[in-house]
């Protein structure tokens, strides 16, 4: 070996030496590099994949009537629950080896950069799924070296605690279509008008063209774009032998049918409804120590939607167009649910829920639980007072208050309890009040739940005291269901995204009686008069204008006020109430305005229980029926023509005849000749 052989040798060995050592530091600090992050990853743990969730409500029948979303309009749904043509076509574009690599797929990215050298720019991206749904979940968008590492970091998290499919399912899950759409079942509702798991294979192919640039590749915004990359999407299916070769050319010849613009993003069966649910079942998930706002909620509600659409058509129908509002809501007795709930003309303008959160005053729609306070003390529907127009004292006579009737007019002789509700006569209501004083009347509004701000002067007999709609309607309710108050729910029960029950209603819970029985039954009995012509005198009974469309047995009272009108009322399987005004508290002048309220409510019972066999009420033990005279009270012969059918107590049903000159003194409270002025205090 000569000295430049020697040499030559000498230069190999140092460099494979070098090599040697280059590759066992190189070695090492990858190792050390997998190592550290291999104990980042479990320092920091999985990654939470919690994004923003609708929330589904459902009806009584369980099918869906609205959603809600903290953020981002998304339904998240298993991968069971979508169309295996979506995950193929996912993978075969954007991930081959999905399956295969653990979060970065390094041939893949060889090549990008290969390619992005030779252009001199960036021409191919090589991010995973993984890599993708990590930047979905945690990252921004922006192209900076920064968030490449963190998306790797993030990536490498998922692939440690997660498997495949969940990966998966959470890209498919969070991934963006465009035109605020997250998730490919929120995609599929919004541009073919059908669930994921529905999609034909040329659907499948035209939603998952449009995520690689929403603003480019969505329908919307270029059809033809779009029809471009789902051709070229189905090619790429079929060379990967994920389809056949006939199944791709069917779905490039399938003529797809695009149905954006059939949604409306702002409408929603029952929204007023549906707010209504989301506080109910906010308080219920509280106490569980869960928050609503975790999203992902399916809601199953009270909703009766044949009852919503008949609210709905009845204000539509008779609403004027002069800007009244709305309040209407619907219960059924036996439960306590609502079925039915407007609160207001225009959600889109004013989600303002009128049937909740209004308090107006519901003038005489009041006088059925004072006319409850007079049954429990000595009063019967034959009890007569003298009703001529009268002015009341109270406060020590340091005060007057002088009611008047709706037409200014009085009666000229008594009137029973019967009719002054029929009519609704004023003059016999505060004489009522006056009667029964203000404690117990205080403490029967309290049992009915609208008590709550009652003041002690005369004018609370006339509906001066400010209530919901829900509440009042609540309170009619308990009197539909025979004295036993039951609370108004609309939430059934609340599941978790994971569909564990998180809470159902107990439906035996212990319902409360708060009138007895024969109470309320009478005091139903005397809330028919109103729609019979019988109870005509000076006025006609309330109802007269509803009677043509009557076509089965109702109890109700309307209330009217210078700003608001009330009708409620009941059948023995559904109670209703509607309220109009103007939220400025504007007067109610026109006739149109008028007439509202009444019609609507009838509208209403008669649409939605147009199916239904016509319920009677049915007297309790204790309770008896007499033909009596209206205009006396007694029991009803030939010579007295106005006749009608009367509930009374055993004590309380009358022994002579109508002709007898003596039974309306009977029947008549006994009190001093001076009623139009009163020398002591209503209040005891």
């Amino acid at each position: 070996m000569n000295r430049a052989e020697y040499h030559r040798q000498r230069k190999k060995k140092l460099r494979l030496r070098q090599i040697i050592v280059w590759v066992i530091v190189c070695g090492s600090a990858f190792a050390t590099a997998l190592f550290s992050l291999r104990i980042y990853a479990q320092i920091t743990g999985a990654p939470s994949l919690t994004v923003p969730k609708a929330t589904i409500f459902l009806d009584a029948n369980g099918d869906q009537i609205g959603d809600k979303f903290s953020q981002q309009r998304r339904y998240w749904v298993g991968l069971d629950e979508i169309s295996p043509f979506v995950t193929e076509a996912l993978i075969a574009t954007e991930d081959q080896n999905f399956y295969n690599h653990h979060g970065f797929d390094y041939t893949r990215i060889a090549g990008a950069l290969l390619k992005d050298l030779k252009a001199m720019g960036k021409v191919e991206g090589a991010s995973t799924i993984t890599q993708q749904y990590a930047r979905n979940l945690y990252l921004s968008h922006d192209k900076t070296w920064l968030r490449k590492v963190n998306e790797a970091l993030y990536a490498y998290r998922l692939e440690t605690f997660y498997d495949k499919d969940k990966i998966l399912e959470g890209y498919l899950n969070t991934v963006y279509f465009g035109h605020g759409m997250y998730g490919v079942e929120a995609a599929s509702r919004y541009y073919f008008a059908k669930s994921a798991k529905d999609l034909t294979l040329g659907e499948a192919a035209s939603l998952i063209a449009i995520p690689k640039g929403p603003s480019i590749y969505s329908p919307l915004a270029n059809e033809e774009k779009n029809h471009g990359r789902q051709q070229l999407i189905l090619s790429i299916m079929q060379k990967q032998n994920m389809i056949s070769k006939d199944a791709k050319e069917r779905a490039q010849q399938e003529k797809l049918t695009f149905k954006y613009d059939e949604w409306d993003n702002e409408k929603s069966n029952a929204p007023y409804f549906i707010d209504t649910v989301w506080a109910e079942a906010q308080k219920i998930l509280e106490k569980s120590g869960r928050r609503i706002e975790e999203g992902g909620w399916t809601i199953q509600t009270t909703l009766n939607p044949y009852h919503q659409q008949a609210a709905e058509a009845a204000i539509e129908k008779n609403l004027p167009k002069s800007g009244l509002e709305v309040g209407f809501v619907s219960m059924d007795p036996k439960t306590g649910y609502i079925t039915a709930l407007v609160g207001g003309s225009q959600y889109v303008k004013s989600p303002f829920n009128r049937a909740i959160q209004a308090k107006r005053q519901p003038g005489s729609a009041i006088k059925p639980f004072l006319y409850a306070t007079a049954l429990e003390n000595n009063f019967s529907p034959l009890t007569f007072m003298n009703t001529e127009q009268t002015i009341f004292t109270y406060d020590g006579g340091r005060s007057e208050y002088e009611p008047k009737n709706v037409n200014g007019k009085f009666a000229n002789h008594p009137l029973s309890m019967a009719q002054a509700i029929a009519i609704s006569d004023n003059i016999y209501a505060v004489k009522t009040f006056e009667e029964v004083g203000y404690r117990k009347f205080k403490q029967m509004l309290d049992r009915f739940g609208i008590g709550q701000t009652v003041q002690n002067t005369p004018s609370v007999a006339l509906g001066t005291t400010e209530v919901s709609l829900k509440d009042i309607t609540s309170a009619y309710n308990t009197i539909a269901a025979g004295g036993v108050k039951r609370t108004p729910i609309t939430v059934l029960s609340i599941k978790d995204v994971d569909g564990k029950v998180i809470y159902k209603l107990d439906k035996h819970k212990e319902s409360k009686r708060i009138l007895k029985k024969d109470d309320a039954f009478i005091l139903t009995q005397l809330m028919t008069g109103m729609f019979d012509p019988v109870f005509n005198d000076y006025a006609p009974a309330t109802g007269i204008s509803l009677r043509n469309k009557q076509t089965r047995p109702y109890a109700a009272k309307s209330g009217t006020t210078l700003t608001d009108q009330m009708m409620i009322g009941f059948s023995p399987s559904l109670t209703a109430g509607v309220w109009n005004g103007y939220d400025q508290g504007k007067q109610m002048t026109s006739d149109a305005d008028s007439r509202a309220t009444k019609q609507i409510w009838i509208d209403f019972m008669e649409k939605a229980q147009k199916d239904m066999a016509s319920e009677p009420f049915i007297a309790p033990n204790g309770v008896e029926a007499a033909i009596v005279d209206v205009e006396t009270g007694g029991i009803a012969t030939k010579s007295c023509s106005r006749q009608r059918v009367v509930y009374l107590k055993k004590k309380d049903v009358p022994k002579k005849k109508c002709t007898d000159p003596t039974i309306l003194k009977d029947l008549t409270k006994d009190t001093d000749e001076s009623w139009s002025l009163f020398p002591f205090s209503f209040f005891e």
